[in-house]
């Protein structure tokens, strides 16, 4: 396929290193990873999985989430050592293992679940800041939406100020929102009663279902908990060690793992279950207060504030970078890679948070909204989970990459397992969530040949047709569902 590729006089050419090339650290990187991962679901995980599961099930389910999380950390530490040149992260990796239309959907899907992501922590922080002035609860008033606004656009001139201080920040928020956790966890585990935790461990009297029934529906509850685990790939060019990213993924989802694990566990120590199901959100406030006294449900809640705007900012940081570097290889119009003296990225900064501000006028008019939002964010993300996951399978399959006699083995076991554990992510998404993303891609489809016709190359090749035709499909139902009631978003 012609591969041709004509610059932007303006921009830098793929062999250039882009502004701000090569100068975030390991404790950036795995402060990215961090940041994106640990946003609100944690704060919320105790009612949750308390709604789902007993702790029986509930440990099984952790565990069989643990290993499929851990795979696909280990996917991204593999890639980013197999195949150094290819930057980007999911995008890149999507790319170089099955073209370029699957390289644009995998950062398309990635932007918008990242943008939409925002809207949904937006709106949670408003809402949390209701429980101090009540103008602003539900997160979705008039002054909550102003005000959002208002947030929105200060993280903008932030990052406006460069990815490299942008980055900073984030560290720096990001130890400051780990702090409550690690508070309610040292609190918890003083006040954990193991008759508590065991009086009902297999949830046998509370009509939950089967073991494997609840091991199922807590599993639909850590994927979007997960979500973020990616993010120092995404940043693969801007390490100043390429070694570095893989290194920051492992560790970030160990640490976010320990924290999700001692927060869930504990809490069943700590109050019935049935009563933790009951609490509203964030759920971490409640048993904080039932811990400490009211104080506690209060300090809980200025957490969750600082963690959401730090999800936020890290989130923006990922929403322009994953539309940088498709822009500088001819798979997005090139204007979205233009850069500033800072070496941020305007054109797709502008874009996303424009794109965030116009939903947040659209959740004046909408109830749920958080819910909706979050679980959409997630359907558009598994695909590109699914598709780094396929290229280490492919890797290990062909032995691309490997010397002669090198073992393979090992990563292709690694490949499979976390090949399998994003089809079922995919699955536990749901199909309507799935039909929805459909529209999406398809509506993106025209950028995609806008992009193509810019740097003269070749638009589909026979195989993208058959995607895109299959892109189209999921479409149209996703169309004639929103029309006729069966699907909602």
């Amino acid at each position: 396929m012609t591969q041709q590729m004509v610059r932007p006089p303006s921009g830098p050419s793929p062999e250039q290193p882009a502004r701000g090339a090569g100068t975030l650290a390991l404790p950036a990187l795995i402060a990215l990873v961090v940041g994106s991962m640990i946003g609100s679901g944690i704060f919320a995980l105790p009612s949750q999985m308390a709604g789902s599961a007993a702790p029986g099930p509930l440990l099984i389910g952790w565990g069989v989430t643990g290993v499929g999380m851990l795979m696909l950390a280990f996917v991204f530490l593999t890639l980013s050592r197999r195949k150094p040149d290819v930057d980007g992260g999911v995008y890149g990796y999507a790319r170089a293992g099955f073209g370029n239309y699957l390289g644009f959907t995998s950062a398309w899907g990635y932007w918008i679940s990242a943008w939409i992501g925002n809207v949904g922590y937006l709106v949670l922080l408003m809402a949390t800041l209701g429980n101090f002035w009540p103008t602003f609860e539900g997160g979705n008033t008039v002054s909550a939406i102003v005000v959002a606004s208002i947030v929105l656009w200060i993280l903008h001139a932030l990052t406006l100020r460069g990815v490299h201080t942008a980055a900073f920040v984030n560290t720096l928020v990001t130890i400051a929102k780990v702090v409550p956790i690690v508070t309610f966890i040292a609190i918890a585990l003083v006040g954990f009663k193991a008759g508590i935790f065991t009086a009902d461990f297999w949830g046998d009297g509370q009509g939950l279902g089967s073991t494997l029934d609840q091991v199922k529906n807590m599993m639909l509850v850590t994927v979007w908990v997960f979500i973020g685990i990616e993010g120092a790939s995404v940043y693969s060019q801007r390490a100043g060690k390429r070694s570095d990213v893989g290194r920051a993924t492992v560790i970030g989802f160990v640490g976010v793992l320990a924290l999700l694990l001692a927060v869930n566990v504990l809490s069943y120590g700590l109050m019935n279950q049935a009563k933790i199901a009951g609490l509203e959100d964030p759920s971490m406030a409640g048993l904080m207060e039932h811990e400490v006294g009211s104080w506690g449900a209060d300090f809980i809640s200025i957490g969750l504030a600082v963690s959401l705007i730090g999800a936020l900012l890290s989130w923006v940081l990922l929403c322009v970078e994953i539309l940088r570097l498709p822009a500088r290889e001819g798979v997005v119009p090139r204007q979205l890679g233009a850069e500033n003296r800072h070496g941020s990225p305007t054109m797709a900064l502008w874009l996303t948070n424009g794109c965030v501000q116009l939903m947040l006028l659209w959740t004046l008019f909408n109830e749920n909204t958080y819910t909706d939002l979050i679980y959409l964010a997630t359907s558009l993300i598994l695909l590109p989970y699914l598709w780094s996951a396929l290229y280490q399978v492919k890797l290990a399959f062909t032995g691309e990459s490997y010397g002669a006699g090198e073992s393979r083995t090992r990563d292709l076991v690694v490949g499979l397992v976390a090949l399998a554990y994003a089809v079922w992510l995919v699955y536990a998404g749901g199909w309507e969530y799935v039909l929805v993303a459909g529209i999406f891609y398809l509506v993106g489809t025209a950028l995609y040949v806008w992009a193509r016709n810019q740097v003269k190359a070749e638009i589909f090749t026979a195989a993208e047709r058959v995607v895109v035709a299959v892109v189209a499909a999921l479409a149209v139902a996703g169309v004639i569902g929103l029309v006729q009631g069966f699907v909602s978003i």
